[in-house]
């Protein structure tokens, strides 16, 4: 049997380095299986959002830099605990430990760019969550994102030659903006034909029905 064709676009705006975006990403997976049984699928399409838009561009200590954000050590253990907890709830293996650089993030979301413009966006975009939630790898080496994109279906030379330019970079940086612009102060966020709908990794269940209303709302007023 043929599947339904796509009937809306959903936007998730999100960070490469925001742990819950990564919960909300299987959150957004369960929602869509939910709607699909009512016949309603959708595109979803990723954004850029810099958690840390004043990040150097080689990153920071992420130890030294939690600290000093959360106000000391326990703290920032118990934040990582909460998270990885979280995590579980859904599926993910969460290794924060491992983690040991606090990235700026403006090059891993020109690979997820990359990755939309030649129909690999999802794949990439878990390869990175697993890939840094999971192993503690470094969003910040270019190394290390070209093997992401190969892991998500790109050309791993095409990653590197794509990073050692300014492909991508106009786009993400102003996409960024456009999000602040628009009022949104968190990760992740998530709009549907334009509309921002919520913020936060919400149950599935929740996820679905917020889309389903919308959904109804927007076909109503394009009658």
């Amino acid at each position: 049997m043929d599947q339904p064709a796509p009937v809306a676009r959903i936007d998730v705006i999100s960070d490469a380095i925001c742990p819950w975006c990564y919960i909300g990403k299987r959150q957004l997976e369960g929602a869509l299986e939910i709607l699909a049984k009512d016949g309603l699928t959708f595109n979803v399409v990723w954004n850029p959002f810099q958690l840390n838009p004043d990040m150097p561009v080689e990153g920071v200590d992420r130890k030294a830099y939690r600290e000093a954000k959360f106000g000391g050590p326990e703290r920032a253990r118990q934040i990582d605990q909460r998270v990885t907890d979280a995590a579980a709830g859904v599926g993910l293996d969460y290794h924060l430990d491992r983690l040991t650089r606090t990235p700026n993030t403006v090059n891993a979301h020109r690979l997820i760019r990359m990755a939309g413009l030649h129909g690999v966006q999802n794949a990439v975009v878990e390869a990175m969550f697993d890939a840094y939630f999971c192993n503690g790898a470094d969003l910040g080496d270019v190394e290390t994102l070209a093997e992401i994109g190969a892991r998500g279906g790109l050309k791993r030379d095409e990653v590197i030659a794509m990073l050692a330019s300014e492909d991508n970079l106009k786009e993400v940086l102003s996409t960024d903006q456009m999000a602040r612009n628009a009022g949104i102060q968190g990760v992740p966020s998530f709009a549907l034909q334009g509309h921002v709908l919520f913020s936060g990794a919400v149950p599935a269940a929740d996820m679905a029905d917020a889309f389903r209303r919308a959904w109804d709302v927007l076909k109503t007023k394009a009658a």
